[in-house]
């Protein structure tokens, strides 16, 4: 084998020459350093990363460089993703993650379609073999341009250390213009240890190419206004891209302003406070009855900053089938790419928003949502034998915590259970994997969030089977002793796929018995942090002062019900008005 293709006994590639050193002993800059002097212009502080042979160059940067970034190392490159992606969600920054060729850019590829899929800003850096040695099979490389162009907004090669800096800055820009999303910058070692000028200062912020935000449309609005003083029963469908837009404080005072009720998707929780007259709560798949069976009245559906997912509409064709529509969005790509509106208004929903409010004359419309809300909102069910009562302990925490509680979700029954009982003040609050539903997404999205938040309280709620899949990070809460809190309902089941198996695939169950899991207290302990195993139908307020008094990490490991439910669901094939509402397994 060749000395440019031989790797070390670590899996790390050797020096592309033999006998010299694999940087530069002056103080010229190479493309490494560039990397470096961009990222902190632009405001960037904090990455995530896992080194490896050909991002090595920029990891020799960072340790020529003390203190330039703050950077995290996750126990998987996967985490360093979602963890960039949790530090994102949480701040409205950009996140940033780092990896190597080969297989660190394949770990992430998860982590970055999360990204993709809800709309995430995040700049990833990876090495790249090479590039006289691109496309020769080489060791550790993969077509990582091909591989990610699905999954981003844009991605790059760069070949020529030149065009690095014009790439990153354009790079960092798009992946926060418009409708955010990942940006992947696939770097080759060579270029990455190739000579360069210092880059030229720019004021941080700004732009390597201008923002394409349209700008009003009078004629549009106008429209607008007409349908929605036509309309004698409005519904705002409202979703992840007003907060995207951070337009929260827009959007509220165009409700107050209208008077119209809202539904929101689940990436759109904490828009309105849960307890305002007006919010008819999260409507589709999990969604509160009220808000499906207003939705399936109403004659004008207003949409905010939403995607018509399936898992929103249910079968679409008899979603919202009296409704006209009015679209608001920043992505033309969105607009009837399912259900064409009558009306479409796109650009700067803090601009939209104010343009189109106007009071609605609704009373009777109002007091019709508002007795669907008092007939058809998520209720507590009465508790059975002793099993610990993981609804309740949701809600009473979302009335015990404070307002900067972040809560980073996994992917299952927990994940519902949370969206239904938890109460958020601000969607940012809520963490979660929305289009993609990724497993093992919760704890290393917490690990981000609290690092963008150091004094903030951040708990993971988390399954058995979603927290076994990126275990490994309790070591990087241990290392830099995060004070994450997590909580692991234990029902021992692929819980959502056993319900699915039961109702709709004739009660046949098929891998979804996880009773051999491990005792989460030991696994916890082994890696140095405290743990408690909680069970019961009385230990509600036991566990809700553990989350919210432990100073430093603390696993809750809580048992509960096996056979526990989310009610109502809406089948494969199912329009929203034939929710289960009752379980009938």
């Amino acid at each position: 084998m060749p000395p440019s293709q031989a790797a070390n006994a670590d899996g790390a590639q050797a020096p592309d020459h033999p006998g010299t050193p694999p940087a530069a002993q002056d103080d010229a800059a190479n493309g490494a350093d560039t990397v470096i002097q961009i990222l902190r212009r632009q405001g960037v502080e904090t990455v995530f990363g896992y080194p490896g042979g050909a991002i090595m160059p920029l990891y020799d940067a960072l340790a020529r460089q003390p203190g330039a970034l703050k950077h995290v190392l996750t126990r998987h490159e996967q985490a360093a993703g979602f963890a960039a992606n949790g530090f994102a969600r949480s701040s409205g920054q950009l996140g940033v993650c780092i990896a190597t060729s080969g297989p660190g850019a394949t770990n992430l590829i998860t982590a970055i379609a999360d990204a993709y899929m809800d709309s995430v800003p995040l700049l990833v850096i990876t090495g790249q073999v090479p590039t006289g040695l691109m496309g020769t099979d080489a060791f550790q490389e993969t077509d990582v341009l091909g591989l990610t162009l699905p999954i981003t907004k844009h991605s790059y090669l760069v070949r020529r250390v030149e065009d690095l800096p014009a790439i990153l800055e354009e790079a960092i820009h798009l992946a926060q213009e418009g409708r955010p999303g990942p940006v992947w910058v696939d770097i080759p070692k060579d270029v990455q240890l190739a000579p360069l000028p210092a880059a030229k200062p720019m004021a941080p912020g700004e732009a390597a190419i201008a923002d394409d935000v349209p700008g009003l449309d009078d004629m549009g609005l106008a429209q607008a206004r007409a349908l929605l003083a036509e309309a004698a029963q409005p519904i705002i469908y409202a979703g992840g891209g007003v907060v995207l837009a951070e337009a929260v404080e827009a959007f509220r005072g165009f409700v107050e302003t209208t008077g119209a009720p809202v539904v929101t998707t689940l990436k759109g929780l904490g828009l309105l406070a849960a307890d305002h007259p007006l919010n008819m709560g999260m409507l589709g798949m999990h969604g509160a009855p009220c808000a499906n069976r207003a939705v399936q009245a109403c004659d004008l559906l207003v949409v905010v900053g939403a995607r018509f997912d399936d898992r929103a509409t249910g079968r679409l064709a008899d979603f919202a089938p009296h409704a006209r529509v009015v679209h608001l969005d920043v992505d033309a790509a969105e607009v009837s790419k399912l259900r064409p509106p009558q009306v479409s208004l796109l650009g700067d929903l803090n601009r939209l928003l104010p343009a189109l409010a106007t009071p609605l004359s609704t009373e009777a419309w109002r007091a019709h949502c508002a007795e669907l809300r008092r007939m058809g909102d998520f209720r507590l069910p009465p508790e059975k034998g002793d099993a610990f009562p993981a609804l309740r302990f949701l809600r009473r925490l979302s009335e015990q915590a404070d307002a900067h509680t972040h809560i980073a979700c996994d992917v299952g029954q927990h994940q519902m259970w949370v969206a239904q009982f938890y109460g958020f003040p601000h969607p940012r609050r809520h963490l979660t994997s929305g289009g993609l539903g990724a497993m093992g997404f919760g704890l290393p999205v917490a690990i981000g969030a609290q690092m963008a938040h150091p004094g903030a309280q951040v708990i993971n709620i988390s399954g058995d089977g979603s927290f076994m899949m990126n275990v490994q990070e309790l070591a990087t809460l241990r290392r830099y002793n995060l004070p994450v809190k997590m909580v692991i309902f234990d029902n021992q089941y692929l819980g959502m796929v056993r319900q699915q198996q039961e109702l709709f695939y004739e009660g046949r169950l098929a891998e979804v018995d996880l009773s051999d899991n491990p005792d989460f207290v030991q696994v916890a302990q082994a890696f140095g942090i405290p743990a408690l195993r909680i069970e019961g139908v009385d230990a509600v307020d036991a566990a809700i002062e553990a989350c919210l008094e432990t100073q430093g990490p603390l696993l809750l490991h809580i048992p509960v019900a096996r056979e526990q439910n989310v009610w109502p669901i809406v089948g494969p094939g199912m329009s929203n008005d034939q929710m289960i509402e009752e379980d009938v397994a």
